[in-house]
This record gives C-alpha cells, structure tokens and sequence, in this order.
C-alpha cells in the first residue's frame, strides 16, 4: 500500500492506524500548495481532490476520505480493538465519533487556518470551535479514550485534529481531561513512529 500525505494534515490520523495495526505500506509526502508530491508527479494526476490521504492498495485502486482509509486499514488487519466488528453497538460508538471529529472539529479548524479571513470572523469561529471542544473534554472524563479503555481510529484522528489548535492560536490548555488524552495518545509508539516519520518529531 501507498498511503499519500502531508505533514500534521489530517492523513496522520490513517498513518497512525497503519503503524498501530503493523500493516506494511509506503509513506509518499505531497506538497498540497504546490500539487507535487516528493518525486515531482503532479498530484492533481493521483486525486483530482487535491487533498490529502489517499490510500493506493497493492492493486493500484486508489481510496480517499481519511475516516473510511482508517475504517479501510482496521477491517482488513482484523484490528477490531481499533475499530469494532460490523453489526455491534461498539463500532457504531466509534463511526459515531469519526462523523463528530470529521463534520465538526476538523471542518471547524479549516477557516482558521486561512490568512484572508479577518481577525473578528476567525475570533468568532473559535469560539464556536472551542464550545465543541469543551463538550469532548467532558466526555474523556473518567476514561482513557473516546469509547473507553480501548484505542480506536477515532482517537488517532481526535489527535490529529485538536493538535491544529496550537497552529491557529487557540487556547485549550484548560480542557483537562483533553490535555491527559492528548498526552496519553502521543506516548503510544506508533503515533511516535508516525509523528518521527512525517518530521513532527525528532527521529
């Protein structure tokens, strides 16, 4: 497998389920800005979106949308700690988090990091941003992850996401409980691996 990205986007979060479920794969950096990815080849050519993951199997038959990657990866590793078997209440627990993180954490982080937006519009999109935010950390209380004690792909992309809030200045030092899962995760040695991978840490 190929799996194609961009350093701290949200293809970290696939990345991170491909190391934490042992699945052999290439990592291929893309320059989103320029559409070119590290061997020069107009990205544009590989996904018309432009946008970052996108998982190329053995087969050559391409997949994007970060969340179904990740629902992708975990299926065929039989990872069902990651991402529980179809047709219980627990995988439904987790594809419920992932809509959440994808509709409105990570769409809500996208305009902030837009230098056109005025200073007044993005104060008011944090703030919206942070009230959603201050829900998560309510519900990380008294548990290690989002469903409980065991990590899901919807954990590995909760801290991706909320990792965009030092990049855009907003403050959620306070969410307590946020902060001990944001921790928690980064010492797993497959988000080390992925993070020393893509640059995010020293090797």
């Amino acid at each position: 497998m190929k799996l194609y990205f961009s350093p701290a986007a949200c293809s970290l979060a696939p990345h991170i389920v491909l190391r934490e479920t042992g699945t052999p794969f290439t990592a291929l950096k893309v320059d989103t800005a320029q559409h070119l990815t590290a061997d020069g080849a107009d990205y544009h050519h590989i996904n018309p979106k432009g946008q970052v993951p996108l998982l190329e199997l053995d087969d050559g038959t391409r997949l994007t949308e970060g969340p179904v990657i990740a629902q992708y990866i975990a299926d065929q590793a039989g990872a069902t700690t990651m991402l529980p078997t179809s047709g219980t209440l627990a995988r439904y627990r987790v594809m419920e988090w992932q809509n959440y993180i994808t509709s409105e954490l990570h769409k809500s982080f996208t305009p902030l990091f837009r230098p056109e937006l005025d200073t007044t519009a993005k104060q008011s999109l944090a703030g919206l941003l942070r009230k959603k935010l201050e829900w998560v950390n309510t519900k990380l209380e008294g548990q290690s992850f989002l469903t409980g004690d065991a990590f899901t792909v919807a954990d590995a992309y909760l801290f991706v996401v909320a990792n965009w809030s030092k990049f855009v200045q907003l403050d959620i030092s306070d969410l307590t409980h946020l902060q001990a899962f944001m921790a928690r995760v980064a010492q797993r040695p497959a988000v080390r691996a992925a993070m020393q991978a893509e640059g995010l840490l020293p090797a």
